[in-house]
């Protein structure tokens, strides 16, 4: 939280967003160290509280451990690692037993968030973006040109690829953060369906070993934690290809294990590390 909230007074504001520390030549993002943490302390809180999910008040006061994050990096403005977040509070809470009632009521009071957010929160370049997804023929060479060339690469991948080094998208400059948010576009246009196909096999090789170790675990902690951990990367695979397939509205969430930078891969792999002592000691 304090690494959160030094954001706003210490780091610099790059791309009209407060994120990054910078100390020399290295930036550091404390929302994906914020990520583990939260899969921690949920973990830990629901694990001594399973037999007692029929409680409101659990619900409500790990909703609370979330919250606190959540207004911060909102306010950063960051919507692609809120919704990360709050994804993992409702995947743990899934699993933690959580009665449907008290669910569907959780969904009501989303989506009056959201009827809130979208008159008095959001941005007009957030709303512009959720507009632009909506109804995609607006602005093609403008705020939907990002997506348009993402699915021009995908589209002209085929089957096998351009090879690699060679896609004319990624290697011309047409299509933009190949290295980070459209990572998938630049895999689809150089190896194809083939390559995809091996990418996403990986992602579902690696959340099956995940879940195979959450299946085994002998403590509910082990069980919660493994499955917050599966939870992170499914969602930001999900909304990472979602993007690049112009399913979903851009918000900046990379592919975890794949796309570039070195907080996001650290952290996961920290994760990763956990999820072998727990294997090695269910």
């Amino acid at each position: 939280m304090a690494a959160l909230v030094g954001i706003f007074f210490f780091a610099p504001l790059i791309r009209g967003v407060k994120s990054w520390y910078k100390i020399g030549i290295f930036s550091i993002d404390p929302i994906e160290l914020t990520k583990i943490v939260l899969i921690i302390l949920l973990a830990k809180y629901f694990s001594k509280r399973h037999v007692e999910m029929y409680q409101v008040r659990h619900i409500l006061l790990s909703g609370f451990y979330v919250f606190l994050p959540v207004v911060l990096v909102f306010l950063q403005p960051n919507m692609g690692s809120v919704l990360i977040l709050v994804s993992l509070w409702i995947g743990i809470l899934i699993v933690s037993g959580i009665k449907i009632r008290h669910f569907l009521v959780l969904l009501f009071c989303a989506f009056l968030v959201l009827i809130l957010g979208w008159n008095f929160l959001l941005k007009d370049y957030q709303k512009g973006r959720i507009i632009s997804f909506v109804s995609p023929q607006v602005e093609p060479l403008g705020i939907n040109w990002n997506q348009n060339q993402a699915k021009i690469a995908i589209g002209s991948g085929k089957i096998f690829g351009q090879g690699i080094g060679a896609g004319s998208q990624t290697q011309y400059g047409f299509l933009p953060e190949t290295q980070t948010d459209f990572i998938f576009a630049s895999i689809a246009e150089e190896t194809g369906l083939a390559g995809v196909s091996i990418l996403l096999l990986l992602f579902l090789i690696l959340i099956w070993r995940i879940f195979k170790i959450a299946l085994s675990s002998q403590s509910n902690f082990s069980r919660l934690f493994s499955t917050g951990i599966a939870t992170l990367i499914i969602s930001q695979v999900f909304i990472n290809i979602g993007m690049n397939l112009g399913i979903l509205p851009i918000i900046g969430i990379p592919l975890p294990l794949v796309s570039y930078g070195g907080n996001g891969l650290i952290t996961l792999l920290m994760g990763i590390g956990i999820l072998e002592n727990i294997k090695n000691n269910p």
